[in-house]
């Protein structure tokens, strides 16, 4: 078991190393990471000042990665590239596949519902998934989110509309949520 964000995680036990390409994309915001398996899926999406976090929370889902630089599929690129260009719905044609606990793995499929231009509180999530009363394991949750910008984690408000707590940065929270309309 680790703990990480204040989550106990089980540890991944694999003989071979988990095989996945690293490719980098210049955004405005910073150089982002990412991270696909042989099938072109998103595994991972960080930014390179944060790549330790990134690679501890592959290590927690996977067990032992072997990062190799392989370009992401060329679609990718365009799509992320779009999003940040201005074209919010790109994101949607990304595709990826997650690991982690099938409670993590509710909350970051429903982060890919909250639409582009929206935020929700960390309580609305929980409500959303089932699970009011999981406000505190939502955010540990959103907190150990390998794809950061596809799976929006930075839509995720604290109750009284403040900004709290993103793995890129508040400044990258702030800068994305602005860039999709949202006044803070």
């Amino acid at each position: 078991m680790f703990r990480f964000n204040g989550v106990v995680m089980p540890a991944r036990s694999t003989k071979t190393p988990v095989s996945f390409g690293l490719d980098r994309l210049t955004t405005p915001i910073g150089i982002a990471l990412l991270v696909t398996d042989a099938e072109g899926a998103l595994r991972a999406l960080d930014w390179d000042d944060y790549e330790h976090r990134m690679r501890e929370l592959l290590r927690l889902h996977y067990g032992s990665v072997d990062l190799r630089d392989r370009p992401a599929p060329t679609a990718m690129k365009t799509a992320l590239s779009g999003y940040f260009e201005g074209d919010l719905g790109r994101l949607s044609g990304v595709p990826w596949r997650i690991a982690g606990t099938p409670f993590q793995q509710k909350v970051w499929t429903a982060l890919a519902k909250i639409p582009a231009g929206t935020t929700m509180s960390y309580g609305a999530l929980a409500a959303r998934i089932e699970t009011p009363r999981a406000i505190r394991a939502v955010g540990h949750a959103n907190g150990s989110n390998p794809i950061s910008v596809v799976l929006p984690c930075h839509r995720l408000i604290g109750a009284d509309g403040s900004l709290v707590k993103y793995g890129g940065g508040l400044e990258r929270k702030r800068w994305l949520l602005r860039h999709e309309g949202v006044e803070i």
